[in-house]
């Protein structure tokens, strides 16, 4: 539980007016000093974020962030972080005084509403002042899920940590209990899968990336098997199989060579595509793809990169990619590259948005990102689908799921 990856873990957003006790809340869930507390408004100054196991949930990550009515020099920096972890958060606890709703609190509440994230509502300090039943009810009614607490009641943290845990299990998001499979649905039992993966400049020294990961443990429990090789060795590899191999998955920068080498009645894809199902919304970022057809020379493409690494002179979203682009339309286009998390506010000045596979994100954020997309009536596609679009290869390796290749047919 304490290794599982950040992107997998359920993320618990913590928001309030300051000095509410967040920070408060954080430690008595964690029943140790994660987050600094004061009575000095403004004490958390970026978003702290927690990692643990809480049974009989599993692994999850809370989210501390700064008060939502912060006045001091950096409240816009700070509240604007707070907002990006809106987007990041499975659930969330939205924290407050007891008798007091004012304007933050409906704004954030708002927000949540809006991005319909599960909410519980915590009611702090109820050591300090009685709840009001009238007020109990009035929030009861702009939420079902309401605790009464004391942060510093020792003697009860049990008593509301049980009320907190059922409480997250009742609001649990489906696609946290019941996530959409990476591809256990369209492989059978003693399948033989064949995985390639490039060791090549960008592979991490000494292990796999998430995505062949993933899918090599999904393999497994699905009691097929998995056979990972290289795509320079993957030719001599395939000739010797007696049988036939019934599923090849490739890495996307190289699958116009895997196509090459792979027998018509094979089917195949790549681990973008795979994770399009997993993380994000495939079916819409295949009819994304033939956008790119349309882009003109004064449009503008947006590349983003969920995760931020040191980038090097052949990486895929800010060389290859846009690379591949300019020589697909014939002419240079406009490119923007956004990392991390950082994402722009205004995307309708976009033509076409191309993200990355979201193996560091969760869905959640991933499905957020296409939403406001979507909004903005700009289409969305990922990494690997629009590199195998440009390559003339995407209805080859969408063979493995028949409504994504409808989608391709009908544009």
């Amino acid at each position: 539980m304490e290794s599982t990856p950040k992107s997998l873990r359920l993320q618990i957003g913590i928001f309030g007016r300051t000095n509410v006790g967040k920070s408060s809340f954080l430690n008595m869930i964690a029943n140790q000093d994660v987050a600094v507390t004061s009575h000095i408004p403004g004490t958390t100054t970026d978003v702290v974020e927690k990692a643990m196991e809480l049974l009989p949930i599993g692994p999850v990550t809370f989210l501390d962030t700064a008060g939502i009515d912060d006045f001091t020099e950096l409240s816009e920096k700070r509240i604007a972080k707070t907002n990006k972890i809106i987007e990041r958060s499975d659930i969330a606890f939205l924290i407050i005084e007891p008798n007091s709703w004012n304007m933050y609190e409906e704004k954030i509440f708002s927000e949540l509403k809006n991005k319909k994230i599960p909410t519980i509502i915590i009611i702090n300090k109820i050591d300090e002042i009685k709840v009001e039943q009238s007020f109990f009810v009035r929030v009861k009614e702009f939420n079902k899920k309401v605790i009464p607490i004391s942060t510093i009641d020792s003697d009860n943290r049990e008593k509301y940590i049980q009320h907190v845990k059922q409480a997250i299990l009742d609001i649990l998001p489906a696609n946290f209990t019941n996530q959409p499979p990476l591809l256990s649905d369209v492989i059978e039992k003693e399948d033989l899968i064949v995985l390639i993966a490039p060791i090549d400049s960008q592979a991490p020294k000494g292990r796999l990336i998430l995505p062949q990961v993933q899918t090599i443990r999904e393999i497994l429990d699905s009691n097929a098997a998995a056979v990972v090789v290289q795509d320079t060795e993957y030719p001599a590899i395939l000739s010797r199989f007696k049988s036939k191999v019934d599923l090849v998955i490739c890495d996307s920068q190289v699958v116009h060579k895997m196509v090459a080498g792979t027998p018509e009645d094979i089917k195949c894809t790549t681990f973008s595509i795979v994770f399009s199902r997993f993380k994000g919304d495939l079916i819409e970022e295949v009819r994304a793809a033939r956008v790119l057809d349309k882009v003109g020379v004064n449009d503008k493409i947006l590349i983003a990169e969920a995760c931020s690494h040191h980038p090097n002179d052949d990486d895929i979203g800010r060389v290859k990619i846009p690379r591949l682009i300019r020589k697909f339309l014939g002419f240079d286009v406009k490119i923007d590259v956004y990392a991390g998390r950082d994402y722009p506010e205004k995307l309708s000045e976009y033509k076409l948005i191309i993200h990355c596979g979201g193996c560091m994100i969760t869905r959640n954020e991933k499905l957020s990102r296409i939403n406001r997309a979507l909004q903005a009536a700009v289409p969305i596609t990922n990494y690997g689908i629009i590199i195998s679009y440009m390559q003339a290869v995407l209805e080859r390796v969408l063979s493995p799921f028949p409504e994504a290749l409808k989608a391709y047919y009908e544009g």
